[in-house]
């Protein structure tokens, strides 16, 4: 059994998409963001960073105590090797579907974060910042879309360098692009969403959270943190 640490954002979405694809028992705990239940006492022993995912595997492969882990792109690689499902055994393939893992664990998702930051969120629109990073989410699109103009996945077979960067291409509209510019992307991004097990992972998404994660109210919360309210937080 897996304890999924978790709330409805892109990178909460990548494990939930990989406990359906490999059918593993999971439970969600729903660590509300927008209320800074991610600065809990009990949540910061497994999730140093105070960020969401993190999950704790109570029956890890060496038999030994449980193995707690953060980071979204640690736990697709450890759920992958745990499993051995969705990661290349041969070393060429291993090494191609990790620096799309980390491709989009150091670029996507930042970028495109910072995207919804500045386009959604800040109470100021400064538009050498929204221009900046909605030019840098779509240069980064255009690398996605040219790596499947002859692939069908992005590192050969259905991996979890796919599961980690669909959920960053859900938001594409809020996100300022346009995915008719990016054919071989908008394929990918169709086959992804049909797959049942990503279906149910979003299907999950929606019963645990019908409100919008960011408020007035919650803004504190998820902007405005340094390491003394964080603190205070606890």
């Amino acid at each position: 059994m897996i304890d999924l640490y978790y709330w409805t954002t892109p990178n909460g979405h990548k494990i939930t998409i990989f406990l359906e694809e490999a059918q593993i028992p999971y439970r969600i705990v729903p660590i509300n963001i927008s209320r800074g239940e991610q600065f809990g006492a009990d949540f910061l022993r497994i999730s140093p960073n105070n960020r969401i995912p993190a999950i704790v595997d109570h029956a890890p492969a060496d038999g030994g105590t449980p193995v707690a882990l953060f980071e979204s792109g640690a736990i697709l690689l450890y759920l992958a090797e745990k499993t051995s499902r969705f990661i290349p055994s041969d070393l060429r393939g291993r090494a191609e579907t990790l620096q799309w893992l980390f491709w989009q664990m150091g670029g996507l998702g930042p970028m495109a974060g910072q995207n919804h930051h500045f386009g959604q969120y800040a109470p100021e629109k400064l538009p050498y910042a929204i221009d900046r990073y909605v030019r840098e989410t779509n240069r980064l699109y255009g690398v996605l879309n040219r790596r499947l103009a002859d692939r069908e996945f992005v590192a050969g077979d259905y991996s979890i360098a796919d599961m980690a960067a669909y959920p960053w291409i859900v938001p594409w509209q809020r996100q300022q692009q346009d995915m008719d510019e990016f054919l071989h992307l908008k394929r990918w991004f169709a086959a992804i969403r049909a797959r049942p097990a990503v279906d149910r992972a979003y299907r999950a998404a929606a019963e645990i959270n019908t409100a919008a994660t960011v408020t007035p109210g919650s803004r504190a919360f998820l902007f405005g943190q340094t390491s003394a309210r964080a603190e205070e937080a606890k």
